[in-house]
C-alpha cells in the first residue's frame, strides 16, 4: 500500500507540470505497468482530480486546468526554488513594483499547505535567506503582465514610453520576449515606427494598450538574445575611451581590477596601460582607485578633471569641510 501511495503521489506530482503525458512516458517514469497506470488514474479521479485522457495515435494524459485546485504536492526541491523565488521577490529584487506584500502572503500560504517536515524546511530558509535591497526603478505589475500576454499572443502593441532625455513618446510595436537582466526589464521588440529591432526598458514604459492585432513576426538577431542585448547596452551606453598608466606589472592590474570593457598592455616590466571605453568617469575612477596600485591619468582631459574633482570630494567628506 505505501509504494501505491508513493507511486500516486509521484504520479500527481507528474501531472501537475502542466503537460500531456503518453500512457508509455508515464509508466516509464513511475516504474510501473501500463494496468497499474490506468488504476492510478482511476484513483485520482476518485479523489476529485480532473485527469483528461485521450486514447489513440497522440493519446495522452492530462490534468485539467481551471477546476477547483487540491492540495498542492511539492519535491524537496521544488520547496527550496519556490521559497526562494518568493523570498527574493518579497525582498523588493524581482523588479516589479507593488509586489512584496504579496510574495509575503504566497510565502506564508505556502507554509499552511505544505507538510511538517516541508513546511520547515521553507520556513527555515526564509529566515536563513536576507537578499541585499532593491536599488533599481520598478515595473508597473500591468506593464510586464499586458507585455507578456502580448508577447504570447503575438498582439502588438502602443505604449507610451520615457526616453532617455526624459521625454515621453508613442510607440507601436511587435513585443517578442522579456528579458531580466541586471536586475532591469527589457522589452525586446519590433519598433514599427523606427521598421528596426529595439530594446525598452520597462520601467520608462508608464502605458500599454493591447490591440490585440496580431503581427507577422520577423527571424529575431541568430545570436543569443541576452548577448544580442548587452552587446546594444554596450554600444549605447559607451561615450567617452579613457587611458591612464599604472606603475604596476600588467600580471598584478589584471589580478585586481574589476572587469570593464577594455584592454590591459604591459609597458615594460613594471608599468601597464589600461584603456577602457566608459559611459562614466567617476564610476572608472573608483574601480580603478580600488586596485590600490599608483595610476598616471594619460586622458582625456575631461577624465582627469573629473578624477581630479572625485578625488577633492573624498578628501572634504573625511575632512570635515563639507
Amino acid at each position: 500500500m505505501a509504494d501505491t501511495s508513493a507511486r500516486m503521489l509521484r504520479l500527481l506530482s507528474l501531472l501537475q507540470t502542466g503537460r500531456a503525458w503518453s500512457g508509455a512516458d508515464l509508466a516509464e517514469a513511475l516504474d510501473t505497468s501500463p494496468r497499474s497506470l490506468r488504476r492510478d488514474i482511476d484513483r485520482l479521479r476518485e479523489l476529485g482530480y480532473a485527469v483528461e485522457s485521450l486514447r489513440g495515435p497522440g493519446g495522452h494524459y492530462r490534468l485539467v486546468a481551471g477546476r477547483a485546485v487540491p492540495p498542492l504536492l511539492f519535491e524537496d526541491d521544488e520547496v527550496v526554488a519556490a521559497t526562494l523565488g518568493l523570498r527574493i521577490v518579497a525582498a523588493g529584487l524581482g523588479g516589479v513594483e507593488g509586489v512584496e506584500e504579496s510574495a509575503e502572503r504566497a510565502l506564508a500560504k505556502l507554509g499552511q499547505v505544505l507538510p511538517a517536515r516541508l513546511a520547515r524546511r521553507a520556513a527555515a530558509l526564509t529566515e536563513a535567506v536576507e537578499p541585499e535591497q532593491q536599488v533599481w526603478p520598478g515595473v508597473r505589475p500591468e506593464v510586464l503582465t499586458d507585455l507578456g500576454e502580448a508577447v504570447a499572443d503575438g498582439h502588438w502593441v502602443r505604449m507610451v514610453h520615457r526616453g532617455g532625455d526624459g521625454r515621453e513618446r508613442r510607440r507601436k510595436a511587435d513585443p517578442y520576449r522579456l528579458v531580466l537582466s541586471g536586475r532591469r526589464w527589457y522589452l525586446f521588440a519590433w519598433d514599427r515606427e523606427r521598421d528596426d529591432w529595439r530594446t525598452f526598458r520597462l520601467d520608462r514604459i508608464s502605458a500599454v494598450t493591447p490591440t490585440r492585432a496580431p503581427f507577422t513576426r520577423r527571424e529575431p538577431p541568430k545570436e543569443h538574445l541576452a548577448d544580442h542585448l548587452e552587446r546594444g547596452f554596450r554600444d549605447a551606453e559607451v561615450r567617452h575611451t579613457v587611458s591612464v598608466l599604472f606603475a604596476a606589472p600588467a600580471e598584478e592590474v589584471a589580478a585586481r581590477i574589476v572587469r570593464i570593457e577594455g584592454a590591459l598592455e604591459p609597458v615594460g616590466p613594471d608599468r601597464a596601460r589600461y584603456t577602457a571605453r566608459v559611459d562614466s568617469h567617476e564610476w572608472l575612477a573608483i574601480v580603478l582607485a580600488l586596485t590600490g596600485l599608483p595610476f598616471t591619468v594619460e586622458g582625456p582631459e575631461e577624465f582627469a578633471r573629473s578624477t581630479a574633482a572625485l578625488a577633492e570630494r573624498l578628501h572634504r567628506s573625511v575632512d570635515g569641510g563639507g
